[in-house]
């Protein structure tokens, strides 16, 4: 059943809707076959795709783009537009479909170059890549945890500025995969606890999988698990043709204020396919040319013709254009005559501080003893209030990772503008959220755990990463230094693992010195940053006061000179530490000096920004020619490139007092001074090393 298009409700005072040229039902449909004849086309041009998850929602996106959602194609980054979320984002060609025939940027050409090399279609959304998709989805439930975020973002700013500027919802399409990847429990647990309203959910309940019916491996009662989380619940059922049934539903849980919403929707999926509705094949595998030709010709389209788009359905949505600019001409309206803090409002959005806010850095006098997770805390508290935006959590370890604000407010339905969010024991679904808060913007997320369980957030830092969301971990208890607990909360293969992770800042600071100024490129940034933290208390060092600010922000640094300074030569050896090793490091330069050996230190808490500079000056912190031993509580991998051998950890921990942990596994002063002599002595040695040159930059 199809029906005329409904006009919005006018938003606080417009009647923009008022003037929405209403199609005929006739026009809505040829619309909606459109879209499922560009579903069938662009994958069977790529000989690659899923088309028929895209052909069964059609006339859900139709409704979505065309009458409910507040959207303006010409400004995607509106702040108060609806964010969309696709978490099956395998069906990416419905969206990439909307996005085109809306007039988001997308051109008819990109739909046919779509999952090819360079175009801005590729296999799964990307976000940055094409305006119109609000971030990076296809691992299956990563969508559904960045909803969630979502709606915390937008709770949040509505509470801190008020509805008159943030006044949205966000629209999420999932399916059974979705929902039976882990991560969609523990969101939709936190979504539930935290009664976020203004999430609509629409799970697309198609029965088919890969492998063949989900009934193969998959009979939750999803009404059931939804109502136990705390969800509004509405199984519409076999409506997904029914653009007016679809549309009541939508705008029913648009009303339900106190608790997210799903609304359950029974679709066949390739429909109307003659041999592949209701087929696996259809889920994975593009339609071959004779079935696209029998289902357009159902559909009443030219079977011959691809990619074919009458004028008078591109017309039909670009109406959504005026439509969009005049609800977001309104918006601006409204931010122009409000009279709140403009300055707050202009840091949230851009996820930084106030103008100065870096003044209130704490500042650690040397010789005392502080754990860098405690050091992360006190510059946390020190400028919460300056940066409008950041909003803390901890997966339960709170006051543990140094995520807790002094004085905040838990977000909560009683404190909706609460900055202090406790996600609770699930590490996937806080990385995901975060994910989420980030790319809606207005928030700068900050979540915690214990570094070893930064295992069960990989696929959400993963796809931050990837889309370049700006949030920031705190992953604490960082090495064998956290003792009793023992190997399995002991990090060894952590660090190197993430390392290798294109996109993400890992910064494991020296001590609170550092970690100030890795707390303030963290926030003055624009990717994912994670830092590395101790549980343990280290000692404040006494160059980081002066060369901390410069050196932090470059990566790495001569943090110790070698005696006599470089007009005496270079140095005998450069020993390399991050993190709780530096002061190992700087104890056991102390020892071989006092032996004639000049060893210099260098502090690296960081990689991605020591690589980053210009090689002239990494060659004047690593000299080439000069042997290099890295100091590191982890493993050894990837230490090729700037160290010629290591003191590291090729095993798992042990249950001790860390103390006693790192004595045993050789992190003394001591043991590295003795590592030191014996790589000098391979290396100055008969066929010695001297000659060898490290790996270069990654």
């Amino acid at each position: 059943m199809l029906g005329r298009m409904a006009p919005d409700p006018p938003p606080h005072g417009s009647t923009v809707a008022q003037h929405v040229q209403q199609p005929d039902a006739d026009l809505e449909q040829l619309g909606i076959n459109v879209v499922r004849g560009l579903a069938m086309d662009a994958p069977a041009r790529a000989r690659s795709g899923h088309s028929g998850t895209a052909m069964a929602l059609a006339p859900l996106a139709h409704v979505l783009y065309t009458r409910v959602m507040r959207h303006d194609p010409t400004d995607p980054d509106w702040p108060d537009r609806d964010r969309f979320v696709l978490s099956n984002g395998h069906a990416s060609v419905l969206l990439y479909s909307m996005l085109y025939l809306c007039g988001y940027g997308l051109t008819l050409e990109d739909l046919k170059a779509f999952r090819q090399w360079g175009s801005r279609t590729p296999g799964h959304p990307e976000k940055h890549r094409v305006p119109g998709v609000e971030v990076t989805t296809g691992p299956l439930g990563q969508g559904f945890g960045n909803g969630v975020g979502m709606g915390v973002a937008e709770r949040v700013l509505r509470a801190r500025f008020g509805p008159e500027l943030v006044d949205h919802h966000t629209f999420v399409v999932c399916g059974d995969g979705c929902l039976e990847e882990g991560v969609s429990h523990e969101a939709a647990s936190l979504a539930g606890h935290l009664g976020l309203g203004r999430l609509v959910y629409v799970y697309d309940n198609n029965h088919i999988s890969i492998d063949g019916p989900t009934e193969l491996a998959y009979s939750d009662d999803v009404a059931e698990r939804f109502h136990g989380y705390g969800w509004d619940v509405d199984d519409v059922g076999e409506v997904a043709n029914d653009t007016e049934a679809i549309e009541r539903a939508l705008r029913r849980a648009m009303a339900v204020e106190d608790k997210p919403s799903l609304v359950m929707l029974r679709s066949h999926i390739g429909w109307p396919s003659p041999h592949l509705t209701d087929t696996a094949k259809a889920h994975g595998d593009p339609f071959g040319e004779e079935e696209i030709k029998e289902t357009k010709a159902i559909l009443g389209l030219p079977p011959e013709e691809s990619f074919w788009v009458p004028d008078e359905v591109l017309q039909l949505y670009r109406r959504t254009i005026a439509r969009g600019q005049e609800l977001r001409s309104a918006w601006e309206a409204r931010l122009e005559r409000w009279s709140g803090e403009r300055a707050a409002w202009d840091a949230a959005w851009a996820g930084r501080g106030l103008a100065g806010w870096e003044q209130k850095l704490p500042r650690f006098a040397p010789g005392t003893m502080v754990a860098t997770r405690k050091a992360v805390n006190a510059c946390l508290d020190a400028t919460a209030d300056l940066i409008p935006g950041v909003v803390a959590g901890a997966a339960d370890l709170t006051g543990n990772t140094g995520m807790k604000i002094d004085g905040g407010e838990r977000q909560s339905p009683e404190h909706p503008g609460g900055r202090q969010l406790y996600f609770g024991i699930r590490e996937h679904g806080m990385a995901a959220a975060m994910t989420g808060m980030a790319h809606h913007r207005g928030v700068l997320p900050v979540g915690g755990t214990f570094f070893c369980f930064s295992d069960y957030m990989r696929p959400a830092v993963r796809l931050a990463a990837m889309s370049r969301a700006h949030v920031i971990y705190s992953w604490t208890h960082d090495s064998i230094g956290l003792g009793e607990d023992g190997p399995t909360h002991q990090p060894i293969e952590q660090l190197a693992s993430l390392r290798a992770m294109p996109g993400l800042v890992v910064c494991r600071p020296a001590d609170a010195n550092e970690c100030a100024q890795a707390w303030l490129l963290a926030v003055d940034g624009e990717e994912p940053v994670g830092l590395v933290l101790t549980r343990q208390e280290v000692p404040v060092l006494a160059q980081t006061a002066d060369r901390a600010p410069a050196g932090v922000r470059r990566g790495g640094y001569v943090l110790v000179d070698e005696p006599g300074g470089a007009g005496a030569g270079p140095p005998d050896v450069v020993l390399v530490g991050t993190g709780s090793e530096v002061h190992v490091c700087v104890a056991a330069a102390e020892q071989l000096g006092s032996t004639g050996v000049r060893a210099r230190v260098v502090s690296l808490p960081c990689w991605e920004w020591f690589e980053a500079q210009e090689p002239a000056y990494r060659a004047g912190v690593l000299p080439p020619g000069v042997p290099a031993l890295a100091v590191e509580a982890g493993s050894s991998f990837g230490w090729e490139r700037y160290a010629d051998a290591t003191v590291s950890i090729g095993t798992f921990g042990a249950s001790a007092p860390g103390t006693r942990v790192m004595e045993e596994l050789g992190f003394t002063p001591e043991h590295v001074a003795e590592q030191a002599r014996a790589l000098l002595g391979r290396w100055r040695g008969p066929g010695g090393d001297g000659r060898r040159r490290r790996g270069g930059p990654r």
